[in-house]
């Protein structure tokens, strides 16, 4: 382990520490929060019982689409956006204030357009995620050094020839923080759609935790949807930097 990683874990298990004796003395009442250990324990119970395995698996399935989507979506709408420069100017300021926009105000038409299945929370989910990527595409083009692509046309390269060899390789490092980006967003997409427009998944069952007072469940629940999200990230930050260093960057 390094030593950055060394001082991030020291930092998050010391405020784990914190709030568990905050917890436990008092300070925080329990009405209000439970103290980690116990939503750790509640969270090996839930899952040792397979209570919510269904909504689990249909919460993951549908992060996995909506992530699928943005990333491959992103990627081409942003690679098309960098290839038209007028468009993109014209384009730039939504793109910037993309995320202020109340989408769950539109969850009316996404429910007439998708139906009440998993379409409009897959909507939803893919909508949140898939501007991080094509920002993160745009800034990963507009930094690949011009000799590259200078030296692409001197050699004749065919635009899918350069796209392979030249800007995928120097775009890489900012494509891979889109994809990190997307798939948190699409986690927050999807299962707060699931709050408010569906009868089964993580956040439905987080929602109807929270409605009959069952902190223990509705913690529990949270903490699962924290430290799958930390797994998946850590897993392509490792992946990253693995291939960051076979690239030579």
């Amino acid at each position: 382990m390094t030593r950055v990683g060394f001082l991030r874990l020291l930092v998050v298990g010391g405020f784990v520490l914190v709030l568990e004796a905050m917890c436990r003395t008092g300070l925080i009442s329990p009405r209000i929060l439970i103290a980690p250990s116990e939503m750790a324990l509640r969270l090996a119970q839930l899952l040792a019982a397979g209570k919510f395995n269904a909504d689990i698996a249909e919460t993951l399935g549908n992060v996995a689409i909506a992530f699928v989507l943005s990333v491959g979506g992103g990627f081409a709408i942003g690679a098309a956006i960098h290839a038209l420069p007028r468009l993109r100017r014209a384009i730039d300021p939504f793109l910037a204030s993309y995320y202020a926009l109340p989408f769950f105000a539109f969850y009316p038409l996404f429910i007439v357009l998708f139906g009440l299945g998993r379409g409009a929370i897959i909507a939803i989910g893919f909508l949140f995620g898939v501007v991080a990527m094509i920002i993160a595409t745009l800034n990963g083009f507009d930094r690949i050094p011009r000799v590259l692509v200078k030296t692409a046309h001197v050699y004749r390269m065919g635009p899918v020839s350069a796209a392979l060899r030249i800007k995928l390789p120097s775009a890489t490092p900012y494509l891979f923080t889109g994809v990190k980006l997307a798939i948190a967003y699409s986690f927050i997409g999807v299962i707060a759609a699931e709050f408010i427009m569906a009868s089964s998944g993580l956040g439905y069952s987080i929602a109807y935790a929270f409605n009959n007072f069952d902190n223990r469940t509705m913690y529990a629940l949270m903490l699962f949807v924290i430290v799958l999200v930390t797994i998946v990230n850590a897993l392509f930050h490792g992946y990253e930097q693995r291939l960051l260093r076979r690239l030579g960057c």
